[in-house]
Parts: structure tokens; C-alpha cells; sequence
């Protein structure tokens, strides 16, 4: 096995160049999991953690731009005030060993339908930045994601870049899992209540191939709530619960049935606008 350490983008492309079909190395959370037990055997790696264009991440013009190698303890320790849903979702992310080696790029390239960053990008209308061999492309998140643990990263490419407009307004990230903490979910959901646009955006995940986004429950809500006051319905929070668990299409697997699943989304999605509601009513009192 060749193992390639760039400290440059130019060099990560260049190793690419010669190896398009090399295993990328962030984090290595989920990649050693794989290889420990015999699900991978890797002949070429290209270790990308000295590679300083994919670090640290800025906010331009209310734009949040994160570079790969962001990782989840970052997020947790230097965006819990602007990202609360993102801040929340790392905390989630297994052990502090595992926050501070997991990353952004690495939870988006794995591709996985529980990937617990997701679901706020997903609500968030995030873009994926590759670069490669042929140059420089943008995806929508969902178009990048085309299944589970499938994406449309070509061959001589990697994510350097993950981009998504800064959104005001409360926003919650909620998970189910088989215990409190270091447990991969059963099932979550993001949703953020955009006061600007007056819009609910919500993303769940492990609750079908790739996060899910349900357009009709986010219009439902958007003219459910009562944005001036932070007031909505009781019955209109159970038909957006019914709303978000019918547009969800989940497995069965050890973790839980496909009907639990659906079911814990509807929840979950009831739970968060109801919260979101709560800190918009908060803030006009």
C-alpha cells in the first residue's frame, strides 16, 4: 500500500492525476472503520489533512464557506452561537477523539443516509465544490448525494469546498438513537425557521437513500406559522408532522423498521417547529 501526503491542493490534483482511483484520507473516521474490518483494502491513499486550501472556514457577504477538513469540533466550539442546529449535530458525533478528527467533507463524501451533518445542509439548500483533473464544478448537495453512500464525485476529484447562505431565525437538529450518545442515528432532522424569507426548511436523515427534503410539509408550515407573533396551530402541527413522515421513504434495518423510522421523523419534525415557534415568540415578546 502508497500512502501520499500532500500540503497543497495543486499536489493532491497532481496525485490524483496519477492514481484517479485512490482512496482520499480526511478524518478517517468512517475509511478505518472499513478497513479494520475487511471491507476495504486500499492499494493507494492520498492523506489529505496537510492540505491547507481544505481548512478553516469564512463567512463572505452571508455566505458560509467551509473548507473540506472543517471538522465537527470546530463547528461545535466556533459556530454554536450562528449555526446552534450545526453545533447541535456535532455534539451528537460520537466521541471528542472522533469530533476532532471527523470532518464536513468526509460526512458529505461517505454519503452515508445517517450522516449527521446532512440534514442542515440539506435544509440549508448547501452546494458541494469539487476539483480534480478536469477542473472546478459546483453541485447542490442533493444532486451530489445520489444514494447511499453514492455520489457523483468523478474520478480525479475531491470536495474542497462546502457552501450555504447564512439563514436567521431559530433553527434545532434533533436526534433518535439506540442510546444518548456515541450511537449512529436511528433517525434525525434539522429545521431552521427562516425569518427573512418567511420559509420552514427542513432536512431529515436515515430516513431514506440520501437526506430527504419535504417541499410540501415546508410550504405547509411556511403558511402555517404566524411569523409576526410565533404562533401556530396544534392541528396544523400534526398535519406538518403527518406531512414530513409521508415524505420520507426509510429501510428496515437493526436499528429500527421503516415504519418506526417514518413514524420518529413525524415526531421529530413536530417537536422541532414547535421549539422553533417557541424561540420566534420568544423574540417579538
Amino acid at each position: 500500500m502508497t500512502v501520499v501526503r500532500p500540503r497543497s491542493l495543486s499536489e493532491a490534483i497532481d496525485a490524483l492525476s496519477d492514481a484517479p482511483d485512490a482512496d482520499l484520507l480526511a478524518g478517517g473516521t468512517d475509511f478505518m472503520v472499513e478497513v479494520n474490518f475487511g471491507h476495504r483494502r486500499p492499494q493507494r491513499i492520498i492523506a489529505l489533512r496537510r492540505v491547507e486550501e481544505l481548512q478553516g472556514w469564512r463567512r463572505d457577504n452571508g455566505v458560509f464557506d467551509f473548507g473540506a477538513l472543517v471538522t465537527y469540533r470546530q463547528i461545535e466550539h466556533e459556530l454554536a452561537d450562528e449555526l446552534p442546529a450545526f453545533a447541535g449535530a456535532s455534539r451528537t458525533v460520537g466521541s471528542p477523539q472522533i469530533r476532532n478528527a471527523g470532518t464536513v467533507g468526509g460526512n458529505v463524501g461517505t454519503a452515508s443516509p445517517a450522516g449527521d451533518a446532512l440534514p442542515l445542509l440539506t435544509a440549508l439548500d448547501a452546494q458541494v465544490v469539487c476539483d480534480g483533473v478536469d477542473g472546478r464544478r459546483t453541485l447542490p448537495l442533493l444532486e451530489f448525494i445520489t444514494g447511499p453512500k453514492q455520489t457523483a464525485r468523478r474520478e480525479g476529484e475531491l470536495i474542497v469546498r462546502i457552501r450555504f447562505d447564512r439563514c436567521s431565525g431559530p433553527q434545532h437538529f434533533l436526534k433518535i438513537g439506540p442510546r444518548n450518545a456515541m450511537a449512529i442515528s436511528t433517525a434525525c432532522l434539522a429545521l431552521v425557521a427562516d425569518t427573512d424569507a418567511r420559509r420552514v426548511r427542513v432536512g431529515s436523515g436515515s430516513a431514506g437513500p440520501r437526506p430527504m427534503r419535504p417541499d410540501e410539509a415546508e410550504a405547509f408550515a411556511s403558511e402555517a406559522v404566524d411569523w409576526d407573533t410565533g404562533d401556530i396551530a396544534s392541528d396544523d402541527l400534526d398535519t406538518f408532522a403527518e406531512m414530513v413522515a409521508g415524505a420520507t421513504a426509510p429501510i428496515s434495518d437493526h436499528r429500527g423498521t421503516a415504519e418506526y423510522r417514518s413514524y420518529a421523523i413525524g415526531v421529530l419534525a413536530r417537536r422541532a417547529l414547535r421549539r422553533a415557534v417557541a424561540d420566534l415568540a420568544g423574540a417579538t415578546s
